[in-house]
């Protein structure tokens, strides 16, 4: 029989999650992904604990792309950057929009529309 886990719930749990969802076009993703790294190189340095980048693989059609109205030519990227906490995640975002290489890295040519972008923050609840 296997043994049971127990996971933490609520106030036990510990964290705080940065999440994207975008879409992107085709042609901008090459781009997209140097400068995906090198915001995460930047984010990591000043204390989060990790940053992640997924793009959309079995996504299905009526869900995903019909929400954030993504076309063929484009593809649906997420991104998850952990904090240890709210008040760390506050303090390492202010570093990092302070930071001359992300001022560099918001001033480049867009590379995708800011209106089929959802983000926001979120509080663990339960951890195993």
């Amino acid at each position: 029989m296997k043994e049971m886990v127990k996971a933490k719930t609520n106030k036990s749990a510990k964290g705080y999650v940065d999440a994207y969802l975008m879409v992107i076009s085709k042609k901008n993703f090459p781009a997209y992904k140097k400068i995906a790294v090198q915001y995460a190189k930047i984010v990591v340095e000043y204390g989060a604990l990790e940053c992640r980048e997924f793009i959309g693989d079995d996504l299905p059609a009526d869900k995903y792309p019909a929400l954030l109205k993504a076309t063929k030519n484009e593809v649906i990227v997420t991104s998850m950057v952990s904090f240890v906490s709210k008040a760390n995640r506050n303090k390492v975002n202010k570093k990092v929009m302070a930071d001359e290489r992300m001022k560099k890295m918001m001033n480049m040519m867009p590379l995708f529309d800011m209106k089929k972008m959802m983000y926001g923050g979120f509080k663990a609840f339960v951890e195993l």
